[in-house]
């Protein structure tokens, strides 16, 4: 695991999605992004129809058919929202290249993701010392096993490891957006 951050090889991005395995920070990093950056951040929690909830919460994988219905709804989500401000941020695991492909095929433009990249000893950590409504422990090892990590040479991707303070990743992040430079109110 490279603990170097990536920079992105594609085109610039309306939509930043920040992704990895549960209790990789997703939710605490896609927020501090969209504050930073004066946008809507979208948590892909909210997206899942109740039938993967309740999947979820039974301690079931999900299925790529169970995915697929969760990731066109978030994405339309984040479309609308960066059309509307500009620039969107959204939560959301997006484990394998096809669902992250799927994201921006949907998307219908480049979609920047932000991967937290972390060993399963420090996941398993953080996950044993948070309460979450519906994601037990023991989908760990299928997350981990689902996951395809990013490769920065052919997937718009930053690399950003867990263990990096919140805001040291959104530095990281934000400074590689010089696109959005508008949004960058702070500066």
């Amino acid at each position: 695991m490279s603990m170097a951050p990536s920079r992105p090889q594609s085109d610039p991005a309306r939509i930043v999605v920040v992704m990895g395995v549960s209790s990789s920070g997703k939710s605490t990093v896609g927020a501090a992004l969209g504050r930073a950056l004066h946008a809507p951040f979208l948590d892909g929690d909210k997206y899942h129809p109740e039938a993967n909830v309740e999947k979820m919460r039974a301690g079931t994988p999900l299925t790529d058919a169970d995915r697929w219905p969760w990731l066109e709804a978030l994405t339309a989500a984040l479309k609308e929202a960066a059309g509307k401000k500009g620039v969107a941020v959204g939560a959301c695991s997006a484990l394998k290249r096809a669902y992250r492909d799927f994201i921006t095929e949907k998307a219908g433009e480049p979609v920047l993701f932000v991967y937290l990249d972390g060993s399963r000893a420090v996941i398993a950590e953080r996950m044993a010392k948070r309460s979450h409504e519906y994601m037990p422990t023991s989908l760990l090892d299928s997350q981990f096993a689902t996951l395809e990590v990013p490769d920065p040479a052919a997937e718009n991707v930053i690399s950003v490891p867990v263990t990096d303070s919140v805001e040291k990743i959104v530095r990281t992040v934000t400074g590689a957006l010089d696109h959005l430079k508008t949004f960058r109110r702070w500066q």
